[in-house]
């Protein structure tokens, strides 16, 4: 431009004009080039913002001038952003100064662009993010207003209401459970101690023991029904009876899940809920002896429970709250919700009564829990209960029946949900029966017997009393949890073939303590009557190869042994238990009462015991004669009834 503008200015030809001509030519080119700055800053910054920026820069009045010198010192100020300008440039160096303007003017355009562009995709990019976030509101709105249904979920819900129309009668078991303590047989004494316990201003904790099948679940259901009628009692109308099995109770060590104590759901591991999991929050999950605050927690076979997770129920029952814990809970964060800190913080209420059912010995379960409850046994069902429950449950179900039916089926079983089980199959045969007939169902004798042979059922009670009495043979009592039963004791003897070499011989399978029985009998005998063993064969057993566990078969087998050496008949209608000591003492035993109960569905008629069991006799026994007895003596006074062993015994 500087060339140009001296080529216009100067020129060999009419120097002076020239050089007039190509001066003005070269100023008006120059305010055409100052104006298109202008008119570029214009569109740049906008006609208000320039005069704006002109004014901060003290270029307004320059800018305005008439005179190029000046527009160019405005445009100086204005370009470069610099006040300091205060000289306008002499003519000649103009071209050189507006070429910087121009390229400063272009780096600005270019920049502008750029941001522009920018601008505008980060406008879209907005734009696009917040039509988004309108949608979103929308379809939660929606959502919200429609609820989590669609056509899938719908569907399946009507398929499930339509299940839910289709309903068989149910199980006989359920349909046949007493509605009532007056329909509990045979748990007069168990059911009074458990609504002594319970219906009380003061409840207790509480363990039942007993055989399977005898009441013990129901009892507790209805104990609790009564409770709340009660005047004085803690329990409210909406008490819970929360009902759980011990064995399927399983404790993880992790602490993962817990469904007895409740568990917490950390957000990273299990995943709590949507909301707590994307904040951090762990969840607190509530297990059943919350569920069952205020009201009854039941475990059924509590013995099978894990021992850690005993030990962690005793804490509970300590401090009627259960509390929880997580790495994850931060007691000053502000986004947890209120329940999560209380329950963190305070634990969960746990205020109830435990009620545990076993057929477990008491030494099996956990003493500490022990010693936290009450202890109630139920007592063996007899025939006779047995029988009363099947005309009961024959009642319930509008059903005839041959009048032996009872007595047949209470030979196969002591438990009464067995023998309704056995009544149920019958009948199910004395219906498909009728159809074909046409006839109302009526349960007969062959009905109770084709289910015992379809079943494979053996009789309950294989070994009986008889009137009869025999050489070498008595009946001892044996027990097995809460079932007494009767054992079959037999011995043989024979002259030794030489003096003093005889030999005894006894079930490898009945255990040490019953073979050292054996010896103990044979020197009370030779105490007593100066008979020595050793100059006899002398062979023992218990039929059916049954164990004896402990020493309390060891009268049993003093009395057999006896009599199969002097050749003494014994009654068949008596049965005998209690350890005997060398000095012919009968000393206490255990489960007396249950031997007793099994004793008498034997058939047997009378029953002797130690007199240091006296206590366990129950008072109020009927149908068997129970005889505490302190010797041996006394012992064969009952058992033989001869003058030979009464002028022996002195």
């Amino acid at each position: 431009m500087k060339a140009f503008l001296e080529k216009c200015i100067g020129g060999p030809k009419n120097e002076t004009a020239n050089r007039h001509k190509g001066k003005q030519k070269g100023q008006a080119l120059l305010k055409r080039q100052v104006n298109a700055f202008y008119d570029l800053l214009a569109n740049l910054y906008g006609s208000d913002k320039l005069v704006l920026r002109a004014g901060k820069l003290e270029a307004l009045q320059h800018m305005r001038s008439d005179k190029l010198e000046e527009r160019v010192l405005a445009l100086q100020k204005l370009v470069f952003e610099d006040p300091t300008y205060d000289t306008p440039p002499d003519l000649v160096n103009i071209p050189g100064i507006l070429e910087e303007i121009e390229e400063e003017i272009a780096d600005k355009v270019a920049r502008r662009t750029v941001e522009d562009q920018l601008e505008r995709k980060i406008n879209d990019k907005l734009q696009q993010r917040h039509e988004d976030y309108v949608k979103e509101i929308k379809m939660q709105v929606i959502k919200e207003n429609a609820g989590p249904e669609n056509a899938q979920t719908l569907k399946k819900l009507a398929i499930l209401e339509k299940l839910e129309q289709r309903k068989l009668s149910g199980s006989t078991t359920e349909f046949l459970r007493p509605a009532s303590f007056e329909e509990i047989v045979g748990q007069e004494r168990a059911v009074k101690a458990l609504l002594a316990k319970l219906a009380s201003p003061y409840p207790q904790h509480i363990i039942l023991y007993g055989p399977p099948g005898v009441g013990k679940t129901t009892a507790a259901r209805l104990a609790l029904e009564v409770a709340k009628r009660a005047k004085r009692t803690p329990f409210a109308n909406d008490a819970a009876f929360v009902e759980v099995n011990g064995t399927t109770l399983r404790w993880d060590p992790r602490e993962v899940t817990n469904p007895l104590l409740g568990s917490v759901h950390d957000p990273i591991y299990q995943g709590a809920k949507r909301d707590l999991a994307e904040s951090g929050v762990p969840e607190p999950k509530l297990g059943l002896v919350t569920d069952a605050h205020g009201g009854v927690l039941f475990i059924d076979e509590v013995g099978e429970m894990d021992p850690i997770l005993q030990n962690k129920l005793l804490k509970v029952l300590e401090d009627k709250r259960v509390f929880y814990e997580s790495s994850y809970y931060d007691a000053h964060e502000t986004n947890i919700p209120q329940y999560i800190k209380k329950i963190f913080e305070e634990g969960a209420p746990a205020d109830f009564i435990l009620i545990g059912a076993t057929t477990r010995d008491p030494l099996d379960i956990n003493p500490a829990i022990r010693s936290r409850c009450a202890e109630i046994y139920f007592e063996p069902l007899t025939p006779r209960d047995v029988q009363e429950i099947l005309k009961q449950a024959a009642v319930k179900l509008d059903v005839e029946m041959d009048q032996k039916v009872p007595e047949i089926i209470s030979e196969y079983t002591i438990e009464g949900r067995k023998a309704i089980n056995i009544l149920s199959d019958a009948f199910g045969l004395a219906c498909y029966r009728s159809e074909l007939k046409g006839a109302s169902p009526v349960i007969t004798l062959e009905d109770i017997l084709e289910v015992v042979q379809v079943s494979r059922l053996s009789p309950h009670v294989t070994r009986k009393a008889s009137s009869h009495r025999e050489i070498g043979k008595i009946f001892g009592l044996g027990v097995m949890g809460f079932l007494g039963s009767v054992l079959e004791i037999e011995a043989v003897a024979f002259p030794a073939r030489n003096q003093g070499q005889g030999t005894i011989r006894f079930n490898d399978t009945a255990g040490s303590m019953a073979k050292d029985s054996v010896f103990n009998a044979a020197s009370v005998i030779r105490k007593l009557t100066g008979e020595d063993l050793s100059n006899y064969d002398l062979h023992v057993n218990v039929v059916g190869g049954g164990r004896i566990d402990g020493p309390s078969a060891g009268a049993a087998i003093f009395l057999t042994v006896l009599s199969a050496v002097q050749g003494r008949a014994i009654a068949q209608d008596v049965a005998v238990t209690g350890e005997i000591s060398i000095q012919g003492k009968v000393r206490a035993v255990g489960g007396v009462f249950e031997k007793i109960y099994g004793a008498r569905q034997a058939g047997i008629k009378t029953v002797l015991v130690p007199a240091e069991n006296e206590k366990d006799i129950p008072v109020d026994i009927k149908g068997i004669r129970v005889i505490p007895v302190n010797s041996v003596e006394e012992i064969m006074r009952h058992v033989f009834l001869t003058p030979e062993i009464d002028e022996l015994v002195g």
